[in-house]
């Protein structure tokens, strides 16, 4: 088969779109070897900075609880996400399938501060409502690592979804179709065959939560 070859003009955007991309973290793993304060002078290769760092209390555990928080939403929207996409991908018609769709689509095509502002919003309620009811009062919860988790659950299952989607509509569903045949139960063939076979996906999918995780940190 012949390869088609890529014109100059083709690989000089590319050049450039990468050089565009690369350079300024080139530049900025460069300066932070420098010695002086001031990120416009060059003032010497010293590694203080990084022996500063790690005396920093305060950004280190900051550090920590961002990697506790990517974990965890990821493993999180992982289990959401599979189990949204398992349900676009083979249940094609049921009540509410446009909104449903609609509501796991929408953190992907809204901006940032918008949903971040929205859930801040939401969790402000929630917490009134449930500070002002008697009987609600044990549920209370402050602002902090749980409505981090939520917040960033949220945005990632909307990716990892997509990610699960595909791969199933991908799938072959003879090998589950058999298995039907043969009188596997659907929360069988689902553990057994289904999950196995997607494996790939869902593993991309967790490291898509936590790149996504750390592109919004």
């Amino acid at each position: 088969m012949h390869k088609q070859k890529l014109s100059w003009f083709l690989k000089l955007m590319l050049f450039i779109s990468l050089a565009f991309l690369y350079i300024p973290l080139f530049v900025l793993v460069i300066y932070s070897f420098n010695e002086s304060k001031l990120v416009t002078v060059w003032g010497g290769f010293s590694t203080k900075w990084y022996a500063a760092l790690m005396q920093n209390s305060t950004i280190l555990e900051a550090a920590w609880l961002s990697l506790r928080i990517a974990v965890v939403s990821s493993l999180a929207a992982v289990v959401l996400g599979t189990l949204a996409g398992y349900a676009m991908a083979r249940i094609k018609r049921f009540r509410g399938n446009t909104l449903f769709a609609g509501m796991v689509s929408a953190p992907m095509v809204m901006p940032d501060v918008i949903t971040g502002l929205s859930m801040l919003l939401l969790i402000i309620q929630v917490q009134m409502f449930l500070q002002n009811s008697e009987w609600l009062q044990a549920l209370y919860f402050e602002r902090g690592f749980f409505t981090i988790f939520l917040g960033h659950t949220t945005l990632c299952m909307a990716y990892i979804t997509v990610v699960i989607r595909s791969r199933l509509i991908e799938l072959d569903q003879s090998l589950e179709e058999a298995a039907m045949d043969l009188g596997a139960r659907p929360l069988k063939i689902f553990f057994v065959i289904t999950l196995p076979l997607i494996a790939p996906a869902i593993a991309s999918g967790f490291l898509l939560g936590l790149l996504c995780r750390w592109m919004i940190w």
